[in-house]
């Protein structure tokens, strides 16, 4: 997950965040393109395993997103147990904290406050500010037959 954490870095440097500087960065670091430009920048990246994603709203915020850990549905398009999937989830999700909290952005991080919208939408979650920005780890799975994932999410509102 070290390329995780390097690319974080890297976004930290941007001012401002901007798909384009963003994109630019993975590719410096040698992230291979998932061929999926959007507005002529490549938004999906893959790295060791991880997935990364640029993503701008028309509101003008940039998300980075990077999925660290996975567990797709079984057969049935569903999960057996999805408990278990949630506590093997959370198992990962702790596994990867200590990499942001022993990194150089430690001494960057401020813990943030949960909003409802982030306990609507994450399973368990840590969240920080870094450097004005919004710096998110956490569970997630957006419905019932998708895959729950592990993400890391660095996210810039409009100046």
């Amino acid at each position: 997950m070290a390329a995780v954490i390097a690319m974080l870095e890297e976004l930290r440097a941007l001012a401002p965040l901007t798909a384009e500087g963003a994109a630019a960065r993975f590719a410096a670091r040698e992230w291979t393109p998932g061929g999926k430009p959007r507005d002529g920048v490549e938004t999906s990246w893959d790295k060791a395993g991880v997935g990364a994603w640029i993503r701008t709203f028309s509101s003008g915020t940039v998300t980075v997103s990077f999925t660290v850990w996975i567990r797709d549905v079984d057969e049935s398009g569903y999960f057996d147990d999805l408990e278990a999937v949630y506590e093997e989830g959370e198992r990962a999700l702790a596994a990867f904290l200590p990499e942001i909290e022993d990194s150089p952005l430690a001494g960057h991080l401020a813990e943030a406050e949960r909003t409802a919208e982030d306990e609507d939408e994450f399973i368990a979650l840590r969240k920080w500010t870094l450097d004005g920005r919004t710096l998110t780890a956490g569970v997630v799975q957006p419905d019932t037959d998708l895959p729950v994932r592990v993400v890391v999410a660095l996210e810039a509102a409009p100046a």
